[in-house]
């Protein structure tokens, strides 16, 4: 039985330490989540109870790649010097052209989803913007953990 007990404990501790990881990857995410859609938000629609819109209110894909972009930058440094804090790369410029490449395909998937809504079904109210960016985010949110634990944050 001491197999069986050494297996049992190895495969706790390994849904213990991936329970984690998800924990910290996912308060980076809320918080970038909110640079995400609060950016975007301010540079289509502006500031609440403003008449005219934001700045990129004639821009919205542009904004969202802006947005998601301003995300990314405050997701990298969250997850290299918290969540990954001990499995990042020595060589820092491999490890943010990885995370770039991750964070560009996250990218695509979010304006993509913004895409379909505004010129493929025609919406372009706040409330299908922001489900098609939340629909959009959840996939490339997916997409990024899986991306980040294979391929970014490993320990050379």
């Amino acid at each position: 039985m001491p197999v069986l007990d050494s297996a049992t404990l190895r495969a706790r501790d390994a849904i213990k330490g991936i329970w984690r990881e998800a924990a910290k990857f996912g308060v980076v995410g809320a918080l970038a989540f909110v640079v995400d859609n609060g950016g975007y938000n301010l540079l289509v629609f502006g500031l609440p109870g403003g008449a005219e819109g934001g700045v990129m209110r004639t821009a919205p894909v542009r904004a969202s790649v802006i947005a998601t972009a301003a995300a990314a930058l405050f997701s990298w440094v969250g997850n290299r010097y918290w969540t990954y804090r001990d499995q990042h790369r020595e060589k820092v410029t491999r490890e943010l052209v990885l995370f770039l490449v991750a964070n560009g395909a996250g990218l695509a998937i979010t304006a993509g989803t913004v895409f379909a809504s505004r010129q493929l079904l025609g919406l372009d109210s706040a409330l299908s913007d922001n489900t098609a960016r939340i629909l959009g985010w959840a996939l490339a949110t997916l997409f990024r953990f899986y991306a980040y634990r294979r391929y970014v944050f490993v320990a050379p």
